[in-house]
C-alpha cells in the first residue's frame, strides 16, 4: 500500500465561491490549486517564488479535477497537495480536497496539475530543470511504502 505525505492548506469557502444553486463553482477549485501549490512554495522553496519574478516561470501546461461531492459556503476545506511524478523540467501534483467536519475528513474531490519549469529568453521560453531549491522541497513528497493508512484531521 502506498501513503503519500502532503503539504496541507486549509480554506474556508465564501458565499462568493458558490454559484445561484449554492455549491461552490466548479472554477475555484483550480484556484485553489494554485493558492495551495503558491503557499507551498512561499513555505518550502521562496527562491522559486522570488525567481518567478525575473526569468524563471512555472507554466502550467494541464490541471483537471474530479468532483465526488458538493462543497457549499461556510465548508472549511482542506486541500491536500503531494507530489505525483517529477522529470527534468516537469512536475506533477496531486491533490485531495477533504470537507472538514465535526473532527472527520470527508473526500470531495481529486485534482492534478502538471508544470513545467522554463526560463523567458529574448527568443521565447525554453525549458530548464527544476531549480534544486524546488527539486529539494518536493523530496519529502515522494511516495513511501507503508503497511497501514490512518489519518486523522
Amino acid at each position: 500500500m502506498w501513503q503519500r505525505t502532503t503539504y496541507d492548506h486549509r480554506h474556508l469557502v465564501m458565499l462568493e465561491e458558490t454559484n445561484l444553486v449554492g455549491n461552490v463553482y466548479f472554477s475555484n477549485y483550480f484556484r485553489w490549486q494554485g493558492h495551495c501549490r503558491e503557499h507551498f512554495l512561499a513555505e518550502r522553496a521562496p527562491g522559486v517564488l522570488r525567481a518567478l519574478h525575473e526569468d524563471f516561470a512555472m507554466v502550467t501546461v494541464s490541471s483537471r479535477c474530479d468532483f465526488l461531492a458538493e462543497l457549499y459556503a461556510g465548508d472549511q476545506v482542506e486541500v491536500r497537495m503531494s507530489l505525483g511524478a517529477r522529470e527534468a523540467n516537469k512536475v506533477t501534483m496531486l491533490f485531495d480536497y477533504y470537507r472538514l467536519q465535526g473532527g472527520t475528513a470527508q473526500l470531495m474531490a481529486r485534482g492534478e496539475q502538471t508544470i513545467a519549469c522554463m526560463r523567458r529568453t529574448a527568443e521565447g521560453m525554453e525549458p530548464v530543470d527544476a531549480p534544486e531549491e524546488l527539486a529539494e522541497a518536493l523530496r519529502p513528497y515522494e511516495r513511501e511504502t507503508v503497511l497501514a493508512v490512518a489519518r486523522s484531521v
